[in-house]
């Protein structure tokens, strides 16, 4: 793989692909591949390397190409309908989680699910609550639905556009959260190709003269929908996280707060009604 791969991924990236082929192709932890080096590989597995280092070399993302990512610590499905989830969206669960410890029976709504990794995750983090996922996606909400059969939990999904559908008027979720497209497109000429040529436009870009929007669609369910006291999460654009604040703060939430992330960027936002 290095001969092939090291001038495109560089040879620190490419250990890195190689152990995740070695764990999911022929499920050997990194031990086993030392341990079994000198062993002859399973006869199918020559062919399946020769088809992922093809591919590779296309730019697809490793992930596409084994069809599972990480997210939280748990293996998702993934395909050209989702979104490869990012360690930074882990630091939004983590951010739910540690505000809401200890409590039960919570009501959780995820806007834009995609691989559905965030409402998997606080399903599996938070004691007996009670997710819904919304996706605009039918592809998209087939892989969120087969992982969480996979990982043994129980999530509502349904398929809506937060654009277009009517107001929520439940008032009695607890927690709203997403990560929705936002992208401009004008950002679009620094982005990697295995980015751009692989991962789906519709959850990635906004238009470059309205970048809040998928944020202000939210913005006004979350109002209807959360109960006095609930809170809503997001993830944000690092060039409009401030401007998400004062959005949230203007359509009557309080407490709008700025998060970075483990890189330093602005990169969440919260808000309580």
């Amino acid at each position: 793989m290095h001969q092939r791969l090291d001038a495109i991924y560089g040879p620190t990236e490419v250990a890195a692909i190689t152990r995740m082929v070695m764990e999911q192709v022929l499920n050997y932890s990194p031990v086993d591949t030392v341990l079994r080096a000198q062993n002859d590989a399973p006869e199918f597995f020559d062919a399946r390397l020769a088809d992922i280092i093809g591919r590779l070399e296309h730019n697809e993302p490793i992930q596409y190409v084994l069809g599972v990512a990480t997210f939280h610590g748990h293996r998702f499905r993934v395909t050209p309908a989702t979104l490869i989830p990012r360690p930074e969206t882990e630091q939004l669960v983590d951010l739910i989680v540690d505000d809401h410890s200890g409590r039960e029976d919570l009501r959780v709504m995820d806007v834009g699910t995609g691989t559905g990794c965030i409402a998997i995750s606080l399903a599996r983090a938070l004691k007996f609550a009670q997710v819904t996922a919304i996706d605009v996606s039918a592809d998209a909400l087939a892989v969120a639905h087969a992982n969480a059969q996979d990982l043994k939990v129980r999530v509502r999904f349904v398929q809506a556009d937060v654009l277009t559908m009517p107001l929520w008027q439940s008032q009695s979720l607890d927690i709203v959260v997403s990560n929705p497209p936002y992208v401009c497109l004008a950002e679009r000429a620094q982005m990697d190709r295995n980015v751009l040529d692989y991962e789906p436009a519709q959850a990635l870009f906004v238009p470059d003269d309205d970048p809040l929007l998928f944020y202000r669609a939210i913005a006004r369910q979350a109002a209807q929908a959360l109960a006095p006291g609930g809170r809503l999460y997001l993830e944000v654009n690092r060039r409009f996280a401030h401007d998400v604040a004062a959005l949230l703060t203007t359509a009557g939430f309080i407490d709008a707060r700025v998060h970075r992330d483990a890189y330093g960027n602005d990169r969440f936002v919260t808000a309580q009604k």
